[in-house]
């Protein structure tokens, strides 16, 4: 009897050049699986893939034709078993009175329309995908925030995409029920990456009190979760999973010391 080696997965990770993304290529590097790495900064994406032996793929999330080229690519290169919507970000910190328009509309398109552009753009090859593999599974993994889960003072605008991020998974879901895809959300807490360096509009010494006094999660603690989950047995839906730093209760109560 000829056996038949196990096909190679395939996933796409949007946000890759840097911070969770990166690490998240990396990590499912790591475990063996073809990755396509997306974001807006080439020349990181190139470092990325020279180190991993990831593909790059220059790509905006809030571009309606850059992201039907990206599926129209990914199919004829070899369809999809998983996407990881990573792309996203905060910008600024200010009360609602205060709120700078272009700033709320800007993390709307990128945190919320840009998954929901990625996501139907690939759904179908994720169909196909779980199709080929009898018994197995395709994933949609949404890396949110526990903004997606409470609000905070000057943060209504992130947190606002942020839920909307959620309801948008949550409810696809419901949808595909029935349906041989997972759709994961992760939530990470505190993350020391250059998202405080991106609100802040590269004030380096602001960004870095967001993490004084304790120690917050780095971004391949993050890309651990996101690849375990993507690991489970194909019956196993990781619906939600919350990561923190122990020293932060929730997204007000951090437990600083020395500060």
């Amino acid at each position: 009897m000829t056996s038949t080696a196990p096909q190679t997965r395939r996933a796409l990770v949007t946000g890759a050049s840097s911070g969770i993304g990166a690490a998240t290529v990396r990590r499912l590097r790591a475990e063996g699986w073809d990755v396509v790495a997306a974001a807006r900064r080439a020349e990181r994406l190139e470092e990325l893939a020279e180190e991993t032996g990831a593909e790059a793929y220059p790509l905006d999330v809030t571009d309606d034709a850059a992201v039907t080229a990206l599926a129209t690519h990914l199919k004829a290169t070899g369809g999809l078993d998983a996407v990881v919507n990573n792309a996203g970000g905060a910008f600024g910190l200010d009360r609602v009175e205060d709120a700078d328009l272009e700033q709320w509309r800007s993390m709307y398109e990128l945190n919320v329309l840009g998954t929901l552009r990625v996501t139907k753009a690939v759904l179908p090859l994720l169909r196909a995908a779980a199709a080929v593999r009898s018994g197995d599974s395709a994933d949609v993994v949404v890396v949110t925030s526990t903004a997606a889960h409470a609000t905070y003072e000057r943060g209504a605008g992130y947190t606002g995409a942020k839920h909307a991020e959620r309801m948008l998974s949550t409810t696809l879901r419901w949808e595909i029920a029935g349906e041989p895809i997972r759709v994961i959300e992760i939530a990470p807490g505190a993350v020391e990456t250059d998202f405080s360096l991106v609100r802040f509009e590269g004030d380096a010494e602001r960004a870095a009190t967001v993490y004084e006094g304790f120690q917050p999660l780095v971004a391949d603690d993050v890309a651990d979760s996101i690849v375990w989950t993507l690991t489970r047995p194909p019956h196993v839906n990781v619906d939600l999973l919350v990561v923190r730093p122990r020293a932060q209760a929730h997204n007000e109560k951090i437990v600083r010391t020395g500060v």
